[in-house]
């Protein structure tokens, strides 16, 4: 079990959430994140919308249809997240 799935229970929003922080060095486009979560490739677009609206996502569009997406490092509620989660994995480890 993951390290928010451990507290918050498994919702697309967490699970997405969490591969986002786990990942948040590389570019990762919805059928990679879905690929790799076992989500929808609807319920990931579905829950990187908010995300994209809260700054906490940036998004980069690669020809016609291909989204590449990056946690926005500059976004202060992103640090915060990625301190807590951060945290909290090294509170679930031991």
């Amino acid at each position: 079990m993951s390290t928010f799935e451990a507290l918050f229970g498994r919702t697309a929003h967490i699970v997405v959430l969490e591969f986002l922080l786990r990942n948040r060095d590389q570019l990762c486009y919805l059928s990679g994140i879905a690929a790799a979560t076992g989500l929808s490739h609807s319920s990931v677009a579905r829950v990187v919308e908010p995300l994209l609206q809260q700054g906490i996502v940036n998004e980069c569009v690669v020809g016609k249809k291909m989204r590449l997406f990056t946690v926005n490092k500059g976004n202060e509620a992103l640090k915060s997240l990625i301190r807590f989660y951060d945290d909290l994995d090294g509170f679930l480890d031991t």
